[in-house]
C-alpha cells in the first residue's frame, strides 16, 4: 500500500488538464489520506466553474492505482477558491475579476451573452455582479426582469467618515446596476464623453458591490471611450468578444479585438452567437484560430433565448431544460478557466537576440 507521502508525490506530479502546469506547481493538492484500501485526495480548483472535473478524477485514480493492487478505490474531492487580480482595490471595488463583454457592432446579442454569463457563473457557485455600461441602450434590467430601483444608504468608513453608497438591485442573488434603473422607459440619454466617464466611475466606485468573484460589465457596442475609461480605472481580467457568424459581423469583431489590445485589456476569447442556418456557422471559430485567441464556444440561434429575454427570465436558461443550457454552461466554464489561466500560467520570457 502506498504511503500518503508517495500518493502526494504521484498526484503533485500530474498536470492540470486545463492550465497545463502540475498540481504541485499550482498548489492544488490540499489533502491526501489513506483509509484501509481507499485513498482520499482533495483538490482545490481556481474556480467553481472548472470544466470537466472528471478528467482530474480519472487522471488521479489512474496514477494512484498504477502498480498498486491493494488500492481498491480512489475518492477525489473538489473545493474551490476563485483566483483574481483584485485590481479594483484602488477604487474600493472588492471584485476578484472584472470581465468586459463587448462587440464590434450592435445586434449580435452582446447583452444577452453578458447577462447569461453572469447568471451562469452564479449558478455554478460563484459570487457575481452585473454592471450594465451600455448607457445609451440599457437592456439588462428588462432581461433580468427587475423593476426595482437601486437605493442609497449611508455607511461609515474605517476612518469614521460617513459616505453614501448605491445598493445594487439583487435579482435572485445576482447584484445588478444599470442606467436603465434611473430612466423612464421612453427617456433617451444624450451625453458626451465626460458624463459617460462620470457615470461609469460612479457605478464602479460608489456602488456597494460587496465581495465578488466576478463582475461582468456589459459594454456598449462598437469601439467607444467607455473601454478606455475602464482600462484607466481597473486592470481588467479580460474581455469577451461576442459576434455572429456572418462576415460583416466578423469584420467589426476584429476591430473590437484591436481596440481591447490597444487599451491593454487581455482577450479572454470569442463567443459565436446566433449560430445556425440563418447566419451560418463556424465563422467566429475560424477567426479565433486566425487571430490566435481562444474560441469560447457557440450559442445556437434559439427562439427560447429570445422568449426568455423578452419575458425577463434569462436566469431560467440554466434552471430549465432547453437546447441552449449546455452550450451556455460550456461558455461560462471556458470564460472562467481563461481568467484563471491569465493568472496561473506564467508568461514566457522573450528570447534576447545577441547582435
Amino acid at each position: 500500500m502506498l504511503s500518503e507521502a508517495e500518493v502526494l508525490q504521484r498526484v503533485r506530479s500530474l498536470k492540470d488538464p486545463e492550465i497545463g502546469r502540475t498540481f504541485g506547481e499550482l498548489d492544488m493538492v490540499k489533502a491526501v489520506q489513506t483509509t484501509g484500501s481507499t485513498v482520499h485526495v482533495t483538490i482545490e480548483l481556481p474556480t467553481p466553474a472548472y470544466p470537466g472535473k472528471h478528467r482530474i478524477s480519472d487522471a488521479i485514480t489512474a496514477a494512484v492505482k498504477e502498480g498498486q493492487p491493494d488500492v481498491t478505490a480512489v475518492e477525489v474531492k473538489f473545493t474551490s477558491v476563485v483566483q483574481g487580480k483584485m485590481s479594483g482595490g484602488a477604487i474600493g471595488l472588492r471584485a476578484k475579476n472584472v470581465i468586459a463583454v463587448g462587440s464590434g457592432k450592435g445586434g449580435v446579442g452582446k447583452s444577452t451573452v453578458a447577462t447569461s454569463l453572469a447568471y451562469g457563473l452564479k449558478t455554478l457557485g460563484c459570487k457575481v455582479g452585473l454592471m450594465d455600461a451600455d448607457v445609451y441602450g440599457p437592456s439588462v434590467p428588462h432581461m433580468v426582469g427587475s423593476v426595482d430601483r437601486p437605493t442609497a444608504i449611508k455607511v461609515r468608513t474605517e476612518s469614521g467618515e460617513e459616505i453614501e453608497r448605491i445598493q445594487p438591485v439583487d435579482v435572485d442573488g445576482l447584484k445588478v446596476i444599470s442606467m436603465g434603473y434611473f430612466l423612464k422607459p421612453d427617456q433617451a440619454v444624450i451625453w458626451r464623453g465626460p458624463l459617460l466617464h462620470r457615470a461609469i466611475t460612479q457605478f464602479l466606485k460608489d456602488t456597494d458591490w460587496g465581495d465578488l468573484d466576478y463582475l461582468i460589465i456589459d459594454l456598449p457596442p462598437g469601439t467607444g471611450d467607455i473601454s478606455l475609461t475602464l482600462s484607466q480605472l481597473l486592470g481588467l481580467a479580460g474581455a469577451v468578444v461576442v459576434c455572429s457568424p456572418q462576415q460583416v459581423a466578423l469584420l467589426d469583431a476584429i476591430k473590437a479585438i484591436s481596440m481591447f489590445n490597444q487599451v491593454k485589456i487581455p482577450i479572454l476569447g470569442i463567443v459565436e452567437n446566433m449560430s445556425g442556418e440563418i447566419f451560418g456557422r463556424g465563422g467566429a471559430k475560424a477567426m479565433a484560430e486566425e487571430l490566435n485567441v481562444p474560441f469560447l464556444g457557440e450559442l445556437p440561434i434559439d427562439s427560447g433565448i429570445r422568449i426568455r429575454g423578452d419575458a425577463g427570465r434569462i436566469s431560467t436558461l440554466f434552471s430549465e431544460e432547453n437546447p441552449s443550457r449546455e452550450p451556455l454552461v460550456q461558455i461560462c466554464e471556458q470564460v472562467a478557466i481563461q481568467v484563471a489561466k491569465q493568472l496561473l500560467v506564467a508568461p514566457k520570457m522573450p528570447t534576447l537576440e545577441i547582435l
